[in-house]
């Protein structure tokens, strides 16, 4: 029998059909390849983009669903949940006590910022087992940051607690939250700027007395509109603190 079929030798069939064979391989190769970088890439794009919606894994520490289950988990007083956005709360919290501190400047004083046992700072046993946030002084202001000059006015920290409205720092809205933690305005108007002599009712020119002094509203006025939100909403959430009888800058009339 021949082996020579419509002009091609049974060898050069062979051949021809073995190279088609690699040609669809390598082809396939390909096309998986592609495939699985779409997919991952996507999958990539999804981690990255998906924010609040998205997280790679439970071991994804940086993801915002552990951000908020943390934030419930530090939270160091009772919080009312009522009518609150209970995701925001959650990641407040974070912000607040994880990421900015703010209870490290908003206590009364650093001595009373923890609890005995439970002061980290402490030599055993008074640092307890576990540290354990002073809840009676927890941002309720106090603490003294000296004066710009000698003679001017003494810089507290202000009382972040709600007040009877339920909105924090003694009642603002959440446009004056933003204003304050964007420009640093003082609504107090509690040191202007000396016009005359330097006494303890004003801070010395050139420090604008219409601003707040020392606290780090520069570096929290790069925050997102959704990190403002979140404070905000965890703020409204934690028990008021009266602090010292009005007319000290501290009061806030809880009920």
């Amino acid at each position: 029998m021949s082996d020579v079929f419509h002009g091609c030798t049974v060898t050069d069939a062979r051949r021809e059909r073995k190279t088609a064979k690699e040609v669809h391989v390598k082809r396939s190769l390909v096309q998986t390849v592609t495939v699985l970088g779409t997919v991952l890439g996507i999958t990539g794009l999804c981690v990255v983009l998906g924010g609040r919606s998205v997280k790679a894994d439970d071991d994804d520490h940086g993801g915002y669903e552990a951000k908020v289950r943390i934030g419930f988990d530090i939270a160091p007083v009772p919080l009312n949940l009522k009518n609150k956005d209970i995701e925001l709360v959650g990641y407040g919290s974070y912000i607040v006590n994880v990421q900015a501190d703010c209870n490290g400047c908003h206590t009364s004083d650093p001595t009373m910022e923890y609890s005995v046992p439970g002061n980290p700072y402490l030599l055993p046993p008074l640092n307890g087992k576990r540290k354990i946030v002073n809840p009676a002084a927890y941002l309720a202001g106090g603490s003294d940051f000296g004066n710009l000059a000698p003679g001017s006015y003494e810089i507290l920290s202000r009382n972040l607690t709600p007040d009877k409205t339920g909105r924090p720092e003694g009642g603002h809205t959440y446009e004056e939250f933003v204003q304050i933690m964007r420009k640093g305005t003082d609504f107090d108007h509690a040191h202007p700027t000396c016009a005359g002599p330097v006494n303890a009712g004003c801070i010395p020119a050139p420090f604008n007395g219409a601003l707040l002094q020392i606290m780090p509203w520069p570096t929290f006025q790069s925050m997102t509109d959704h990190d403002l939100r979140a404070i905000y909403e965890y703020l409204t959430a934690i028990p008021c603190i009266e602090g010292p009888p009005a007319p000290s800058l501290l009061h806030n009339d809880c009920h």
